[in-house]
């Protein structure tokens, strides 16, 4: 059986966007005989917030979006992903950096990546020997980067079609282990699709360049064979063309919510965006027989405040 997960981060509310994801996600698995995993990503201690994991079920459940298996939590598999990255480290696929970040933007001649962080110039490739001998030069603990082979990494992505990156020239070498200790991004999702058997992977397209990388980990942890299927979907955008965020005004559902919206208006104007006319009220089951991945938009969604009016009124 092919899987999916959806896969909240505990680090703030379930928005209007994260719901278009989410609810793609779920039709393209229940039209398509997919099991769903729920798996919290909770690797950001510092920014996840209290209940935040709990408060983004209960909106799941609200939107009428359910899965399978789960919830799985990160947070108590460290240990399986500092492992792995031992493992990375010992067959040479990964060596200790100790460039803090602020080295790393000063030092970086290359284009900044789509992302914000400045493309590692590759400063302590191939310097130390061992962990030990890079935190002793260094005085500070080291985390671990993944080294970028050299050449491009093409993919079909199941919305936007042939993908090409070139990693190594385009991102960098990448953190997969921080210096606390927290697995990055990268890692993590790897080393968990991989293990809980996910083949499919539905997000938004703020993480296309993601994509690349976690196959460059794939390959390098020998599950070549193990590659998911992914579809990146375009993001939910304000009017300003940023995704969206808090500068946009509330679009947390609970915010909906709490005001007497429905769950079928908010799936209306959701199956909107995923260009399905529903009318004024729909329920995601009833999406199911109408819902085509090749009639989403192929352009950024923009909330307006027309879309907001149509909640509301």
């Amino acid at each position: 059986m092919r899987i999916t997960r959806l896969a909240p981060s505990p680090t703030g509310a379930l928005h209007l966007g994260n719901a278009r994801t989410f609810l793609v996600n779920w039709l393209l698995a229940r039209q398509n005989g997919w099991g769903i995993l729920l798996r919290v990503e909770d690797l950001d201690g510092p920014r996840v917030k209290a209940g935040a994991d709990r408060q983004a079920m209960e909106d799941l459940r609200w939107l009428g979006l359910d899965w399978d298996r789960g919830p799985v939590y990160q947070s108590p598999r460290v240990a399986v992903y500092r492992s792995t990255a031992e493992r990375l480290l010992t067959a040479g696929a990964a060596y200790p950096c100790v460039c803090t970040r602020r080295e790393v933007e000063l030092a970086a001649s290359a284009p900044h990546a789509e992302d914000g962080a400045a493309v590692y110039p590759g400063t302590c490739r191939g310097r130390f020997k061992s962990m030990r001998e890079a935190e002793g030069a260094a005085g500070r603990v080291a985390a671990v980067r993944f080294a970028a082979p050299e050449g491009e990494v093409e993919f079909s992505d199941g919305f936007r079609g042939g993908c090409r990156f070139d990693p190594a020239k385009e991102l960098g070498d990448f953190v997969i282990l921080k210096a606390d200790g927290t697995a990055a991004y990268q890692l993590a999702v790897v080393v968990d699709d991989a293990e809980m058997g996910v083949s499919d992977v539905v997000r938004g397209d703020d993480l296309l360049d993601s994509t690349p990388r976690q196959m460059l980990l794939y390959r390098a942890l020998g599950m070549g064979d193990r590659l998911p299927k992914y579809v990146h979907l375009p993001l939910v955008v304000g009017t300003d063309g940023r995704r969206l965020a808090k500068r946009h005004g509330d679009t947390r559902l609970s915010y909906y919510r709490q005001r007497g919206v429905t769950a079928e208006r908010v799936v209306a104007l959701l199956a909107r965006w995923c260009g399905i006319d529903a009318g004024r009220e729909v329920s995601a089951n009833e999406l199911l027989g109408r819902f085509e991945l090749g009639r989403v938009p192929r352009e950024p969604i923009v909330f307006s405040e027309a879309d907001d009016r149509f909640l509301r009124d």
